[in-house]
């Protein structure tokens, strides 16, 4: 007995420095510890990006243009957010946002193409340092200092004439289990130009137009264009949901579907009416997100980046503008921002017409902050293109009061613009003279007034060509 007793004594022995050994020869770090061994418990992550989609034409946010039978799937499945928003409703912002958990004013792209500020770490930096593989497939805008993994398969360029695709690279980063990933299928429809897809599927005649639209058969032509790319971005999120199934992987992903800003039609992208502004997420967690739920919490692009880390095991990160909705996620809260705030630099789309606004889930404060000046942009409202909706529009509205009015709303804005957004979606009713909402303006305008000094937003001094302060 003691003999034995003395051989496990010495094997024992052996093990322990064996053990001290490898950690003074490898000596984990905290980061190391908190993976080690937990790839196969973490979830793989899709992030499924559309490019100017007007979420109000999903059919499980209520549209009925059009069956979008794959990304209701993800409703069906999921859980829907009712109250996302994009802070500037055009897609490098958008995008940079998404990436960097900041702010526009704060990530340096705060108007359209401008490059984010140097030096930046995103969502790739912060996945990659937990131990995930990050790619991207499709529209690149902001990825250049970023370290993804860019991954062929979808087209990159959001204004080519075809969104041919195919998802052998994606199939290939999908099925390499060394490490849990994270991928971003970003894919370029529907964005403008609209050729992709078949038209033919949609009666013109008879599509639900917004009610802030002037109805006029060239709009109706071009929206039947751009439901057809409904329809190719919903075969495409279709085909990566039906990759996920065959490689055996779906059970252990989250599926993140978003829409980005609003459509490229009047009073859509490039504002900060909630055509533009508003957004739409669906989120897919089997085991962990009942099905056909839906959550009211407002929730911003700049939340996304810190919720990944949260979801992947990591600390919040310090100085971030969004923080994460995991709790939302996993229904133990209702509530999440008190407020969504937006901004709006219109260079170099158009002359400079800078906008700021805030929200809740009943009202909207927009501050148009170049009043004196008319809107302006250049893809949407050139008269002199007779291929613009918003060139019929103006015709109509020679010889149509109701049109003449909804011009009007798009090109010359009054200071200051406040709706109810229970009693009035379509923002087409301004209340900002009326004194029963006075109090609350008040408010709502106190509070955007300390976000922008909290971002350091000069307002109209942001809106200048890139280069000058």
């Amino acid at each position: 007995m003691k003999k034995n007793r003395s051989k496990l004594y010495i094997l024992s022995t052996h093990l322990l420095y064996a053990i001290v050994g490898i950690f003074i020869l490898h000596p984990v770090s905290a980061q190391e510890y908190t993976t080690v061994g937990q790839e196969e418990q973490r979830p793989n992550i899709v992030i499924i990006m559309a490019d100017d989609l007007d979420s109000h034409e999903l059919s499980a946010y209520g549209g009925t243009n059009i069956n979008t039978k794959n990304i209701d799937l993800l409703a069906k499945e999921g859980l829907k957010f009712n109250h996302f928003i994009a802070s500037e409703a055009m897609c490098v912002p958008t995008r940079a946002s998404l990436f960097t958990g900041l702010y526009p004013a704060k990530h340096g792209s705060y108007q359209n193409h401008k490059p984010v500020n140097k030096d930046l770490k995103s969502v790739a930096h912060y996945l990659n340092d937990l131990g995930y593989r990050v790619g991207l497939t499709g529209k690149n805008h902001v990825t250049r200092p970023f370290p993804f993994e860019i991954i062929p398969g979808f087209e990159p360029n959001c204004v080519s004439a075809t969104d041919d695709y195919f998802l052998d690279s994606v199939e290939t980063f999908i099925n390499d289990k060394e490490k849990p990933y994270c991928l971003f299928v970003m894919s370029i429809n529907p964005h403008a130009p609209w050729t992709v897809g078949d038209p033919s599927e949609f009666d013109a005649s008879k599509l639900t137009l917004p009610k802030h639209w002037v109805d006029t058969e060239l709009t109706r032509q071009l929206f039947t264009k751009y439901l057809a790319e409904v329809r190719r971005l919903d075969d495409q999120v279709g085909d990566v949901l039906g990759l996920l199934e065959r490689s055996g992987q779906a059970d252990n992903t989250i599926v993140i579907f978003l829409s980005e800003q609003g459509p490229q039609f009047p009073g859509g992208k490039w504002n900060l009416w909630d055509n533009g502004q508003k957004s739409g997420m669906l989120i897919r967690w089997p085991g962990r997100v009942n099905s056909g739920t839906e959550t009211n919490a407002i929730a911003q692009y700049e939340d996304i980046t810190p919720t990944l880390i949260d979801i992947a095991g990591g600390q919040p990160i310090e100085n971030l503008d969004g923080k994460s909705f995991l709790d939302v996620i996993n229904g133990d809260i209702q509530q999440h921002r008190k407020f969504a705030f937006g901004i709006h630099n219109n260079i170099p789309e158009g002359p400079a017409y800078p906008i700021r606004s805030i929200r809740d889930k009943d009202y909207k404060l927009i501050l148009n902050l170049s009043a004196d000046s008319n809107y302006y942009v250049r893809y949407m409202m050139n008269a002199k293109n007779e291929n613009l909706a918003y060139t019929s529009w103006v015709e109509k509205a020679a010889s149509d009061p109701q049109a003449k009015l909804l011009v009007e709303r798009i090109a010359n804005r009054p200071h200051v613009e406040f709706y109810d957004l229970k009693l009035d979606p379509n923002e087409l009713v301004n209340l900002a003279n009326d004194p029963k909402y006075q109090n609350k303006i008040d408010e709502m305008r106190h509070e955007l007034t300390k976000w922008m000094e909290s971002q350091d937003d000069k307002g109209a001094a942001m809106d200048v060509p890139f280069g000058r302060k």
